[in-house]
């Protein structure tokens, strides 16, 4: 991998350090998710089913939200390179379509032994938390000199 595609290393990563990515929610991301994801829950396409649910209106899905946190850890924080171990995640408000989803990483514990960073996550809607979490990953080996 050249130098400047690659993510951080072990030695490179602090506690508290964040990262971001933003993205709007659009129509089309969410037709083209569900068909990837194979999820056409009426709530998220049919306008008039969705009148009929608690939410009133369409609302996008949940892991179309909790995705742009791949967004972020895979190009970010720590970036290129490193492997999505696990993930938490808890629901907390929806994301409709047009609205702008911050998806936020920090990280909160680091084990330089096993290469494995801890981050806290998170997608936000203005001042609204729709999901939060907590992600591990594990980092690049670097290369011998």
């Amino acid at each position: 991998m050249t130098e400047e595609l690659r993510g951080a290393y072990i030695d490179e990563v602090s506690i508290g350090q964040t990262a971001v990515f933003s993205k709007t929610i659009t129509e089309t991301d969410i037709i083209l998710f569900s068909g990837i994801s194979g999820d056409t829950n009426p709530l998220h396409l049919d306008a008039d089913y969705a009148a009929t649910t608690p939410f009133k209106r369409r609302i996008a899905h949940g892991m179309l939200s909790a995705s742009l946190l791949s967004g972020v850890l895979g190009t970010k924080l720590p970036g290129p390179g490193c492997i999505y171990v696990s993930q938490s995640l808890n629901f907390r408000a929806p994301v409709r379509p047009g609205d702008t989803v911050v998806a936020r990483a920090t990280v909160t514990r680091i084990d330089a032994a096993r290469r494995q960073v801890v981050l806290e996550t998170t997608c936000t809607v203005a001042d609204a938390v729709v999901l939060d979490g907590e992600a591990l990953v594990m980092l690049p080996k670097r290369a011998p000199a």
